[in-house]
């Protein structure tokens, strides 16, 4: 038996608009709302205060990642579940920017 394989639906309109499914696959992400919390954080810059009031006891000159980079990952790995943060890496090759 041959099933026929189709690489993209169209159905009918939904308020004048086309609907499409393309099943291509390509470059996809399940952490995409993360880009919306730093659209937010950087709008109202919530981990650049809470930076500027916390402090740093490292020597500056040690220093690889300010308290603010590091604030926003534990942030925003901690808001999609991700607690316990050692999917950073990982993340890091994630196709969201």
């Amino acid at each position: 038996m041959n099933i026929p394989c189709h690489k993209q639906l169209t159905s009918g309109s939904l308020f004048n608009k086309e609907i499409i499914a393309d099943f291509n696959g390509g470059q996809i992400t399940s952490d995409a709302g993360s880009l919306l919390l730093r659209d937010i954080d950087n709008q109202h810059g919530i981990t650049s205060g809470i930076a500027a009031v916390l402090h740093d006891p490292r020597r500056p000159d040690r220093i690889r990642h300010d308290l603010d980079t590091m604030l926003k990952q534990r942030i925003f790995s901690i808001a999609p579940g991700r607690e316990d943060a050692n999917d950073a890496t990982f993340l890091r090759r994630d196709p969201a920017p």
